[in-house]
């Protein structure tokens, strides 16, 4: 059996790996965590937008604030 873990040991382990982040919009952005905050602001570099499964841009660093997020998720690459 797996140890339970709770959303902030989750995120501390995520630091500097692929995520995926899914917006309220339901626009995706796909790139290296760098950091996040308490309010869920989330800093992404090597970002790809995707909408509809469709790559729609690609940026070097992201910035997305915390009140757009709907989820947040591990992503292989």
């Amino acid at each position: 059996m797996s140890k339970r873990q709770n959303p902030s040991d989750f995120l501390k382990q995520i630091i500097g790996k692929p995520v995926v982040v899914k917006l309220n919009s339901g626009v995706d952005y796909r790139g290296i965590l760098a950091c996040l905050d308490g309010f869920m602001n989330i800093a992404l570099e090597q970002t790809e937008e995707y909408a509809n499964g469709q790559l729609q841009n690609k940026y070097g660093d992201a910035f997305i604030r915390g009140n757009n997020v709907l989820y947040i998720s591990t992503h292989k690459r």
